[in-house]
């Protein structure tokens, strides 16, 4: 799991100061979490996400953004609400989002559904 900076994420995941369509940079899998530190339901999620990303580790890669640090990015995205997770395929498609404190059994449900990954 990986804390991104503006720069991070425009190196990482996309380029939205150059590039006018989606285009995922990545070579496998993310999850997206933005969150931020007021959000009690951001602090609910932190450990179940913590989890996922080891027991995921190799293949999807997870990231988070606070979006007090990145409001860019939050703007970007059009983050109207915290936690907003969003679940970012290598196929080209854009991204999916699911809002709120996810339970561990309904990240992975969504994990098996967008990515295909047990």
């Amino acid at each position: 799991m990986k804390d991104l900076t503006k720069s991070e994420f425009i190196e990482k995941v996309f380029d939205f100061e150059n590039e006018k369509e989606w285009k995922f940079k990545g070579e496998k899998p993310a999850i997206l979490d933005m969150w931020a530190s007021w959000c009690n339901p951001c602090k609910t999620l932190a450990p179940t996400f913590e989890e996922l990303s080891k027991e995921y580790e190799g293949m999807i890669d997870f990231y988070k953004i606070n979006i007090e640090d990145e409001p860019e990015i939050a703007s970007e995205f059009k983050v109207r609400s915290v936690p907003s997770i969003f679940f970012i395929n290598t196929n080209g498609e854009l991204p999916q989002l699911a809002v709120g404190a996810l339970s561990k059994s309904k990240f992975k449900e969504l994990i098996k559904t967008i990515f295909d990954i047990e």
